[in-house]
């Protein structure tokens, strides 16, 4: 998705402005933390190090892949290789792949670690970043679905022009789904939602995050579903990426 149209208007008339269901890529806005950097595809390679393969089997570097300038060091156990999706609740891309990645979870090689990492653009994907991780911390990972089809299904933006509106929004909802208020609040107002909102904020940098959904392989290979041409063969490509970083 192309973060030229993250802020139209598009659920209500209330989050007028704050984000599309049509595009999720970087926008530059008054309300933005930092400024948006110039408008660039997902995956602007850099220069290819020496010792890089420009393929792997049928995969193209430049084509359907590319590498992160700089590398950021896996999260992940020896013998591990890390596999995360940059995403955004607000994002009908995101919501559309969804369903394929929880499909490739169920059956992927033992040796990937998968992880879900929500990008932090501005104000509206903090208040979606802070649902996601109030959810892990309440044990309910059952409920991320069901946050996408709020959104896109049922007309529930979860985010608002303030910060207060938004969380009286996610309680709201959650609520609904058997969560008590004593607890939601003892998950929102945590250190460790706190600490996840900010590193997921600092990985958005670090990945030179442009576009949603976005997959890094191992801190170093960038792809998504148009570089590899399709849900079915991105989780093809996730998988060889991942196996070229096991042999090495």
């Amino acid at each position: 998705m192309t973060r030229a149209n993250v802020f139209a208007s598009v659920l209500t008339a209330t989050i007028a402005g704050l984000f599309s269901l049509q595009a999720c890529a970087r926008v530059a806005t008054p309300a933005a933390d930092t400024p948006a950097p110039a408008a660039a595809p997902a995956a602007a390679a850099p220069a290819t190090p020496a010792a890089t393969p420009k393929a792997i089997g049928a995969w193209r570097l430049g084509t359907n892949y590319t590498l992160l300038e700089t590398p950021v060091p896996p999260a992940v156990g020896a013998g591990k290789i890390e596999v995360v999706e940059v995403f955004w609740y607000g994002c009908g891309h995101c919501y559309a792949l969804d369903p394929a990645l929880e499909s490739w979870k169920a059956d992927k090689p033992e040796f990937i670690e998968f992880a879900r990492v929500p990008v932090i653009w501005g104000p509206a994907h903090q208040q979606h970043a802070k649902l996601f991780y109030t959810i892990q911390a309440l044990g309910r990972p059952d409920l991320h679905a069901k946050i996408f089809d709020a959104i896109h299904r049922g007309g529930k933006p979860l985010a608002a022009q303030s910060d207060e509106e938004a969380r009286a929004m996610q309680l709201e909802f959650l609520k609904e789904h058997g969560v008590s208020e004593k607890n939601f609040n003892a998950a929102y107002d945590s250190m460790p939602v706190a600490a996840n909102v900010q590193h997921a904020r600092t990985l958005t940098e670090q990945y030179v995050v442009a576009s949603v959904p976005l997959i890094i392989v191992n801190g170093k290979y960038v792809t998504g579903v148009g570089p590899a041409g399709g849900a079915p063969q991105l989780l093809s490509l996730i998988n060889d990426l991942a196996a070229s970083e096991k042999g090495r």
